[in-house]
């Protein structure tokens, strides 16, 4: 670490100071317990009342919002899932006339219809509230500038780290993606302490750095916020070390509100803290819907307290985590660092396996670089997966053949299944400047 971040830890400490926190971080147990009920009763009835999808399906579970007198009686309503979405597009999930929407967001519709989203003048400013703790809990400061390279437009997380940003009180450079010569040249003349970008994207940035001769540790940044694709202790690790920088995890997803939903504590690094005043957790079996307890692995749902325009009732996220205590934030609970989704997992040949699995390996092996990309393709009757790695601009070519070896037994050891690996030349793959996405499958469909 450099002696930039030093002084970082030496101010931040290691536990956040009172003062610093909101009204809603300091309720204790059973104040958030009361707030949340209160405010779930509410999200049911508006979406109930509002929303004809939501009333057909409560109604054809048997359920009604006059129902819900615990929170454990969430777990009798259905969930909501990003068809649920498709099938009402472009409005039909919206609660509230369209007169009282203000803004619009969607996904990109690769994989169909596009899952639309809205928000009231009041849902902005609560997403920007919970945007501006967010930032606040990674560390940022009123006063501090903050380089924003998320993606401006219909994906959430440009707008999203901007309005929260501002209301926290930092200087906002609004540069979005892309053009990464040109945000190292931003970085280095309007100094920033704070960059919110993809961690994918991250890694691009300091590898230019280093491609213009610059070390990325001397640059003014202390503090990286990276969120909308899963990323590994590995990466943070590779992050911090070559930048000099804290690297903390942020989440959220559209369908729930934008980033922003839970926040890594810069104090702890251990997880996320859900803002649990907004957005209620659960987490279920995958397979049977079962709410699991916390400290048990399954998918993430969510059922937003306070939107408006879109309320979401137990949103399946897809997501893989579990719920902990709280630590920097003892009041709101955690969720574990998320690695992986139950639509990004490979099964091949009937073995689960998950990109952040690789990573987690190909960082940890001398002379490859973070930057690979996974290919199915169909050979002879069967699923086989190739993993393209770029070397590290230092290694040897002789070095090459062995890491690949590495790589293909570190997978074979800790998932149990076959892979090729194949070590390129570096600056060979394509760099992402949004979502990552690590799979193309070319596996014959008959």
């Amino acid at each position: 670490m450099t002696t930039a971040t030093s002084e970082t830890n030496r101010r931040l400490g290691s536990a956040p100071d009172p003062a610093l926190l909101d009204d809603a971080e300091r309720l204790d147990l059973d104040e958030l317990r009361a707030l949340q009920l209160e405010r779930l009763q509410w999200t049911l009835r508006h979406a109930y009342e509002n929303v004809p999808h939501y009333r057909r399906a409560f109604d054809e579970a048997g359920v009604h919002p006059d129902d819900c007198t615990d929170l454990s009686d969430l777990a009798r309503f259905p969930t909501t899932s990003k068809a649920d979405l498709r099938e009402n597009y472009p409005f039909g999930m919206f609660a509230v006339p369209q007169d009282q929407v203000r803004r619009v967001h969607a996904s990109s519709g690769t994989t169909g219809r596009p899952t639309v989203v809205g928000y009231t003048e009041k849902d902005i400013d609560t997403w920007a509230t919970v945007m501006a703790r967010s930032i606040r809990a990674a560390g940022g400061r009123p006063g501090d500038k903050l380089h924003n390279a998320y993606g401006y437009g219909l994906f959430t997380g440009g707008l999203g780290a901007h309005y929260g940003a501002e209301k926290l009180g930092c200087t906002v450079i609004p540069v979005s993606g892309g053009m990464t010569p040109r945000q190292v040249q931003l970085i280095r003349d309007f100094e920033p302490r704070i960059i919110m970008v993809t961690p994918s994207y991250m890694l691009t940035v300091i590898d230019e750095f280093e491609k213009q001769g610059v070390d990325p540790r001397d640059s003014s940044l202390e503090i990286g916020i990276f969120g909308a694709e899963p990323w590994t202790e590995q990466m943070r690790l590779e992050m911090e070390e070559r930048a000099g920088i804290h690297a903390v995890d942020i989440y959220g997803l559209s369908e729930v509100m934008g980033p922003g939903v839970a926040q890594e504590c810069v104090e702890t690094k251990d997880g996320l803290h859900v803002w649990e005043d907004h957005f209620y957790p659960e987490v279920i079996d995958p397979i049977t819907g079962e709410v699991l307890p916390d400290g048990e692995k399954g998918e993430l749902v969510f059922t937003s307290l306070t939107k408006e325009a879109m309320p979401v009732i137990r949103y399946r996220t897809r997501d893989l985590t579990r719920l902990l205590p709280g630590t920097a934030r003892p009041g709101m609970r955690r969720m574990e660092k998320i690695t992986g989704r139950t639509d990004d997992m490979i099964i091949l040949r009937g073995v689960n396996l998950f990109p952040t699995q690789i990573e987690e390996i190909v960082l940890r092996t001398p002379g490859l670089s973070p930057h690979f990309a996974l290919e199915l393709i169909t050979k002879g009757r069967m699923d086989h997966l190739i993993c393209r790695i770029e070397a590290r601009p230092d290694c040897p070519p002789e070095r090459r053949e062995a890491a690949a070896a590495e790589v293909a037994k570190g997978v074979k050891d800790t998932v149990g299944t076959s892979i090729e690996v194949l070590v390129v030349d570096p600056e060979t793959l394509a760099r992402s400047v949004g979502k990552l996405q690590r799979l193309v499958d070319h596996r014959n469909r008959v």
